[in-house]
């Protein structure tokens, strides 16, 4: 080995240890951030609570970039946009107007088709039978909570229900990539339900905001995390072990 491969291999181990310190350390920052946006929702510290909540998404997408390229490598491209379009619905559903509530529904939706072309991309409807039925089962939840949510839901009706059905179209190719995956999708319907039925007046659980934002930010770190580690085992299995 040459001096200048020597060199090389020292500066690449260097730069790999300080990009995987910069992932940790983001990553960090998100849990960090989290904690700290769901203590201030029990707390009703609503000015921490705002200035929180729109940082969450950046910093777990800075996280996906940087994770990533410490290998070399690059997140896959939606995965970042996914979490961006997240963001800006954060943002805009915390500005109490009907327009701003419609244009983060509609960033939100905008997310979801991210994230389930990223997830068909990368082969979550490769096994057709269970993708059916997976689907099957989502398709049943779907029609069963649009069903009893929509005498309530007055002019959201339509809005609640198509954008609800990219949601489970989420969960559905979510599921194809691995367990982590769709737990997360699974989740982020969870929370997205919960919303709902603040739309549709229902009784409201104890601590209804709290689990709100509990399973939202736990459901997008499944399914940043979940793609990234499929995204590894794909980069395995091209180059062998």
């Amino acid at each position: 080995m040459t001096l200048r491969t020597t060199a090389r291999a020292v500066l690449g181990a260097g730069l790999r240890s300080e990009r995987l310190r910069s992932a940790t350390g983001l990553l960090g920052g998100y849990a960090a951030a989290s904690a700290t946006h769901l203590g201030a929702i029990l707390s009703g510290s609503s000015v921490v609570r705002r200035a929180t909540k729109p940082a969450l998404m950046p910093l777990l997408a800075a996280h996906s970039v940087t994770a990533a390229t410490r290998e070399g490598r690059r997140a896959p491209k939606l995965l970042a946009p996914a979490l961006l379009l997240s963001a800006g619905g954060d943002v805009l559903l915390q500005i109490e107007d009907d327009t701003a509530f419609l244009a983060g529904m509609g960033s939100f939706a905008a997310a979801h088709v991210c994230y389930v072309a990223m997830f068909v991309r990368r082969g979550a409807l490769t096994d057709r039978r269970r993708a059916f039925v997976v689907a099957a089962a989502y398709a049943t939840a779907w029609a069963a909570m649009v069903g009893q949510l929509w005498p309530d839901l007055g002019d959201l009706r339509v809005p609640v229900a198509g954008y609800s059905l990219l949601l489970a179209s989420t969960a559905v190719t979510s599921a194809g990539l691995g367990w982590r995956t769709g737990l997360g999708g699974a989740l982020f319907l969870l929370s997205d339900t919960l919303i709902a039925t603040q739309l549709a007046k229902w009784r409201e659980l104890p601590g209804h905001q709290f689990w709100i934002m509990a399973t939202y930010v736990l459901a997008q770190y499944l399914l940043a995390t979940g793609t990234l580690r499929h995204a590894d085992g794909d980069d395995e299995a091209r180059t062998g072990p």
